[in-house]
């Protein structure tokens, strides 16, 4: 049970330029049914499009765009984004927003000044801050206590977890 994100800005942004130009034919159909001077000059936009050849370097840049803003639409919508949520077992998950929070409070023990968390599938990559002078066996500290937490969680697929520690300089 693995959620992903949703897509929502590629899904948004195609939506409204939908809208848009769904809009302006609309207004345009509504002007010409009334009798009014159209936003969108239909003769000459008509005599245009009928004048110019197939060949013409315009209709080829055109579809050329047209081609690849398909694409990649496609390509944003069969790439999967990134899990949500960590699986617990079959039927239960955790946020992965959720357990990168718990991790990074595991992580702050006595020393670290601060700690940032990044959860992967396979890899829980801590970086932790000290103002001690001698950081040796800091690291062991945080793995331990951060690998202690990832085992309360007890996921489907213990990631490895590796730590860093970077000593902070005075300012004096």
């Amino acid at each position: 049970m693995t959620r992903r994100s949703r897509r929502a800005l590629p899904a948004t942004l195609t939506s409204l330029v939908l809208l848009a130009a769904s809009v302006l034919v609309a207004v345009t159909a509504v002007q010409l049914a009334l009798g009014e001077p159209p936003w969108l000059p239909y003769d000459s936009l008509v005599d245009r499009l009928h004048s110019t050849p197939w060949s013409a370097r315009e209709v080829a840049v055109a579809g050329g765009v047209a081609a690849a803003i398909g694409l990649l639409l496609l390509l944003v919508a069969v790439v999967p984004g990134r899990p949500r949520t960590a699986a617990l077992d079959q039927h239960t998950a955790v946020s992965v927003r959720g357990l990168r929070n718990a991790l990074r409070s595991a992580a702050v023990v006595d020393g670290v000044e601060s700690a940032a968390v990044k959860v992967r599938r396979r890899r829980v990559r801590t970086v932790v801050r000290t103002r001690r002078a001698v950081v040796d066996g800091l690291d062991d500290a945080v793995r331990t206590a951060v690998e202690s937490r990832v085992g309360e969680f007890a996921l489907a697929r213990p990631p490895q977890v590796v730590v860093r520690v970077k000593a902070l300089r005075s300012a004096r």
